[in-house]
């Protein structure tokens, strides 16, 4: 069974007289493979050029440290962590509401809406809300709906099919994935 490797720090990589192995591959501040040594050795050589032995690979064995400058490597991996952050995209739901007698003109603007938010990696929820006598005609208000869901499946996927809920239909669609 091989050796137990201890756990990183909370705050980050072990540095210095931290570093509990018995051998560690030292890499300079190049990017040079100085060889297989003992933490100790590894940081002499890091105090001479005035720099840390930083272990960047604990898992691996012997585990990988760098000599580098400690507070330049934090500051790099938070750049780095942020860059990550940016480039995630939260996607939202945006909700159209619908009526089972919508005129043309007013269907054809929620289309283009809902094309737009589809487009952008939203999904979109459309609402049916049904009025007095509605309800009994479900059948012909659900046209709507399905209408919709057929327009938008170039570019549209149905998340959430049509349920009736009381007095309101709710579908979902999210954007089709990209080929």
């Amino acid at each position: 069974m091989p050796p137990r490797r201890p756990q990183l720090n909370e705050d980050g990589p072990r540095v210095n007289e931290q570093i509990r192995a018995r051998e560690v591959r030292v890499i300079n501040e190049a990017g040079d493979m100085l060889g297989v040594m003992t933490p100790f050795e590894g940081i002499k050589m890091a105090q001479a050029a005035g720099l840390d032995l930083i272990e960047v690979s604990p898992n691996a064995i012997p585990p990988v440290c760098k000599i580098l400058d400690y507070g330049k490597y934090k500051y790099e991996q938070q750049k780095k962590a942020n860059e990550a952050r940016k480039k995630q995209k939260v996607i939202e739901i945006k909700e159209l509401k619908l009526r089972p007698t919508i005129g043309d003109h007013d269907y054809q603007i929620k289309l283009k809406q809902a094309r737009e938010f589809l487009t952008d990696g939203d999904k979109v929820k459309f609402t049916l809300r049904f009025r007095g006598r509605e309800q009994s005609h479900l059948d012909l208000s659900l046209k709507v709906m399905r209408r919709a869901k057929e327009d938008l499946a170039d570019i549209a996927k149905v998340e959430q099919d049509i349920q009736s809920e009381g007095r309101q239909a709710v579908m979902v669609l999210m954007p089709a994935p990209k080929i």
